[in-house]
């Protein structure tokens, strides 16, 4: 029995305690697991950003060749080089002005598209940008500023609401024969002699394009009136070159809505516009005076605005970068919408508040998280943006143009190669970064402890 009990004892005794061999195999174990997972992901972290970062860094102290060190030198460059200096201030404008633009139109697009019937779809236009490379969207763009009215959407535009307001020149590029009968002064045509009432004047021109003669008549001869100055004008051309030069031969083209006004001692006395037959009658008033044909009848036509020229180039391609990212920024801040409690907003307005005081005091506080997201990816974003301006700018503006980033992979990649002086900015850029990215890190963990 006192075996039994004995053994009964023992068997039903307290378990026994791992050793501590078999504790640190097992703890031994699951380092090793997660050193196994972590491994790929910090092989890829080292060679993709602390490799490179470093030896940026090392690089930068180096001359173009890399053999002779030169110290801060070439961060001193950066700072006093113009082209660099054009770029440094170039990339102020784009981070002050193209993140907030963007942010500001996502934030009235979210606001909006939820009030219109239609808005999933005009949600889905807006963000239909960011399906489109940075590469295509330089292209597309190229061609919208082009300068030819006649391919660039953006001149087409301008030029059709100017012309609206100030119409054309009727025959821009006509032009007299010779000087025999007609002289030139700061682009108008003024008669040699003077003229008389009741004798008709012929003013033949040549030059007139084919384009603007489409649907003219046959121009004919003036009749003479007693007490007024007649005349025609018509374009003196015949195919084949068999007609007389200063006569109106058969099948010649009348000039409709050519302006001549009549002048005496520098002083316009009368003015007429060409019929569709190319005829006009001034009054007795004329007598005597000479006939001029103002500039504004030939003057070149309206071509548009360089928006790829020096002083326009920069908001051309900041429009373009907020036309892709605008849409990246509706939907996040609309995301970010749909959580707001509507109870507060009702609440508001039962309060009197109206529209925009629920916008300005209700929905933009309760809005600021994402918006601070949205606009700090953004200026992150426009810090490495340089393929945009690389591709729309053309080569006499890419000066005016330049932003750090592409000036790094010019200095580094590009005909005047100077690895020192393109690492030097990749730190400086990667110096400008840095306290964003503090920010972000800041607010992050600020909403993790809520």
């Amino acid at each position: 029995m006192s075996t039994a009990t004995a053994g009964g004892a023992a068997a039903s005794g307290p378990p026994r305690r791992p050793t501590a061999k078999k504790s640190r195999s097992m703890r031994g174990t699951r380092l090793w697991v997660a050193a196994l997972f972590l491994l790929p992901a910090l092989a890829l972290l080292g060679a993709l950003v602390v490799y490179p970062i470093g030896y940026s860094v090392w690089r930068s102290l180096f001359d173009a060749s890399g053999n002779g060190f030169v110290g801060v030198d070439n961060y001193h460059e950066v700072f006093t080089d113009d082209r660099i200096r054009t770029a440094l201030k170039n990339n102020v404008i784009w981070v002050v002005v193209a993140p907030s633009v963007a942010t500001a139109l996502g934030l009235v697009f979210a606001v909006l598209t939820e009030r219109v019937r239609w808005g999933t779809a005009f949600k889905l236009v807006v963000f239909m940008p960011m399906a489109i490379s940075m590469l295509a969207s330089g292209i597309i763009f190229r061609l919208v500023y082009e300068q030819n009215p006649d391919r660039g959407v953006a001149n087409a535009v301008w030029v059709g609401v100017h012309d609206t307001f100030s119409p054309p020149a009727p025959f821009p590029g006509a032009h007299p024969r010779g000087d025999e009968l007609l002289t030139e002064s700061h682009g108008a045509f003024t008669t040699r002699a003077v003229v008389r009432a009741g004798s008709a004047t012929a003013l033949p021109l040549v030059g007139a394009k084919p384009a603007d003669m489409k649907g003219a008549k046959n121009a004919i001869p003036a009749r003479d009136v007693a007490g007024k100055v007649t005349g025609t004008v018509w374009r003196d051309f015949t195919r084949g070159g068999t007609g007389t030069p200063g006569k109106i031969d058969q099948g010649e083209k009348a000039l409709e809505g050519v302006t001549v006004e009549a002048v005496k001692d520098g002083r316009t006395v009368a003015s007429a516009t060409s019929d569709a037959d190319g005829t006009f009658t001034l009054p007795a008033a004329a007598d005597g005076a000479q006939l001029r044909l103002p500039a504004s009848n030939f003057a070149a036509p309206y071509n548009g605005v360089d928006w790829l020229g020096p002083s326009l180039v920069t908001p051309a391609i900041i429009a373009a970068y907020i036309w892709m990212w605008a849409g990246f920024a509706m939907v996040l801040i609309a995301a970010g919408l749909a959580s707001v409690p509507r109870e507060l907003l009702e609440a508001a307005r039962v309060d009197g508040a109206n529209e925009w005081q629920v916008f300005r005091r209700v929905t933009v506080p309760l809005l600021a998280p994402v918006l601070a997201v949205v606009l700090i990816t953004l200026m992150i974003n426009v810090l490495k943006i340089f393929d945009l301006v690389y591709i729309i700018a053309p080569g006499a503006s890419l000066d005016k143009a330049n932003v750090l980033a592409l000036q790094l992979y010019q200095s580094s990649f590009g005909t005047d190669v100077n690895q020192g002086v393109g690492s030097a900015i990749a730190v400086f850029l990667l110096v400008l970064v840095l306290p964003v990215m503090y920010v972000n890190l800041r607010r992050i963990r600020r909403e993790r402890r809520r």
